[in-house]
């Protein structure tokens, strides 16, 4: 069934696609060719289409589970857009050191999330970690005892094949599992469908419960990994003043909301299901670097609405708190909810 599933993919693809499935496939060989170990475990969270899964919320819930169990989570990130030249620290556990413009907006929020945690941006997933680790035994060397509670979450890995892993993690979209299936530029899709093979674990997110059509779509390239179906929700709102709020506080009010996501669809769908009234929405490019001028526009169009709050996310609003800010801004908080079989998943077999 595979090998037929794999002819008919690449007897699919037009040129664009062929081409960057050339170039994909050169820097895969070389990469596995030279291809290093980390002396602690590695768990990978990615996925095989471009934005949209929840990747940095499903990072920090298996950053904080790791603590739970005891490991010490080390998150490694690319810290995409970000200007800092890595490796270097985002965080080290306490607060974040770097801006979001540093950092990339993703380690940015990571950073702002997670106490207790160590993120490290870096190009090069096997030098952010050593560095990490130097940082870490002031060169004198950590015991063995210590290693093994070290567990490296890789943020957005699974393409980087440059790096062993002992887990890969794959996030699919229920509401967009793969685009119209094709590659990059022509569509969505990072590599061709039959690289799920590789996955450990399968995460249908944004579902909420289980789509037996699409398990059974998924089971065409991965026979082994359990398939799970966890849930992005809203957990809290933050008040312009830092209160927090229950999701429950949006009931029956009316909001604006605004963003810069590879899914703000789904943001909006977060929000009414909280019980607000959306009154209107303004979009922006995924990482979209806000200035002034935008912040002016929100406030127009949410004013205009008829809209009493703008609502956004802590991922944007890392970007736009060094701004001049009106006075009913609130973020919604969304965090990645699984129930614990699959975090034993996750963290078997020792990791």
């Amino acid at each position: 069934m595979i090998s037929r599933v794999v002819a008919v993919e690449y007897h699919d693809m037009n040129l664009l696609e062929y081409l960057y499935y050339l170039g994909m496939s050169v820097k895969r060989f070389f990469a596995l060719r030279n291809r290093k170990r980390l002396p602690c475990r590695v768990i990978s969270i990615g996925n095989i289409t471009v934005g949209g899964t929840g990747k940095t919320p499903a990072a920090i819930a298996v950053a904080e589970e790791a603590k739970k169990r005891g490991f010490l989570p080390v998150i490694l990130t690319r810290g995409y857009k970000g200007t800092a030249k890595g490796p270097c620290f985002v965080s080290r556990g306490d607060e974040p050191l770097l801006s979001a413009a540093q950092a990339g907006d993703e380690p940015s929020l990571m950073a702002e999330r997670l106490r207790g945690v160590p993120i490290v941006k870096g190009p090069d997933r096997f030098d952010a970690g050593m560095f990490a680790l130097q940082a870490w035994d002031g060169n004198e060397g950590l015991p063995l005892s210590v290693l093994r509670r070290i567990v490296y979450i890789l943020d957005d890995g699974f393409q980087h094949w440059q790096l062993h892993r002992d887990r890969d993690i794959v996030l699919i979209d229920a509401g967009n599992p793969f685009g119209n299936r094709k590659l990059l530029p022509s569509g969505r899709l990072r590599e061709p469908l039959i690289g799920l093979e590789r996955a450990d674990v399968i995460a249908v997110t944004k579902a909420g419960r289980q789509d037996s059509g699409l398990v059974a779509e998924l089971r065409k390239f991965n026979r082994h990994a359990p398939i799970f179906f966890p849930d992005h929700r809203a957990v809290s709102i933050t008040l312009p003043s830092g209160e927090k709020r229950p999701p429950a506080w949006l009931h029956g009010r009316k909001v604006f909301c605004f963003c810069g996501l590879a899914d703000p669809v789904s943001f909006r769908n977060t929000v009414s299901r909280a019980g607000a009234e959306v009154s209107g929405m303004k979009m922006y490019p995924d990482h979209h670097p806000y200035a002034q001028k935008d912040i002016a526009a929100i406030a127009r169009e949410c004013s205009g609405s008829g809209a009493e709050w703008a609502v956004t996310t802590g991922k944007d609003m890392v970007k736009i708190r060094d701004l001049d800010l009106p006075g009913n801004i609130l973020i919604i908080e969304i965090a990645f909810t699984a129930d614990r079989p699959f975090f034993d998943s996750v963290f078997s077999d020792g990791v």
